[in-house]
């Protein structure tokens, strides 16, 4: 298993979006998207920090890609 590569949320927001998720509400700073298929994750914004390498894997999870495809789409 490769270390996947740590990022903002800001930077995790457009991958979900160039996905096709849609931001359906915020509370706080937790922001949830929801795609039209029914999947659904939720990304934390805390300005300042990075994405931890345990949640990015979780996202991944709930968005169901593979960490493969998360570095292909980062990199495009």
């Amino acid at each position: 298993m490769s270390r996947l590569t740590i990022i903002s949320a800001r930077e995790m927001v457009n991958l979900l979006m160039k996905l096709g998720f849609i931001k359906v509400r915020q509370r706080g700073s937790h922001m949830f998207f929801s795609h039209p298929d029914g999947r659904c994750t939720t990304v934390p914004d805390h300005p300042g920090e990075d994405l931890s390498r345990g949640l990015i894997r979780k996202i991944l999870q709930d968005i169901e890609i593979t960490p493969e495809e998360y570095e292909r789409l980062r990199n495009q």
